[in-house]
């Protein structure tokens, strides 16, 4: 296992008694996807901070809620989307406000006067008249 920052984990013991839950319940919650703790080199069960907040919200929506496991993973699989969906907005707006920015950039300075000089791309300017058409 290569050396570097290590997050803490928790065996389940300990996270069996910090939430006043049986270690089977956690390993109910492993065999039906809800908690993917990682193993240590012995196979032993090691909950991270991340996985302490997914449990608590698998506890509230237990016990205090009513939600059933089938109910419970519904909910989680939608918090995740909508974590994902919430990124994708947060991309889009990121890539709205810098072409927006690049655009107001490019864009003329008002004159003294505070007005902006407009060029009109369909009716050229013609010698000895600004922009006249012939008949």
């Amino acid at each position: 296992m290569p050396k570097g920052k290590s997050k803490a984990a928790f065996m389940i013991s300990a996270v069996a008694e910090q939430y006043a839950i049986h270690p089977q319940t956690l390993r109910l919650y492993e065999r039906e996807g809800l908690l993917k703790p990682s193993r240590s080199e012995g196979n032993t069960r090691l909950y991270t901070a991340e996985d302490l907040e997914r449990l608590e919200v698998i506890l509230h929506l237990t016990r205090d809620l009513g939600v059933n496991l089938a109910g419970v993973e519904i909910i989680l699989n939608m918090r995740e989307k909508m974590g994902e969906m919430q990124s994708q907005i947060q991309e889009f707006v990121a890539t709205l406000n810098r072409e927006l920015a690049e655009r107001t950039a490019r864009q003329p300075e008002p004159d003294r006067h505070g007005l902006i000089p407009v060029v009109n791309a369909r009716t050229p300017a013609a010698p000895g008249g600004a922009g006249r058409r012939m008949r």
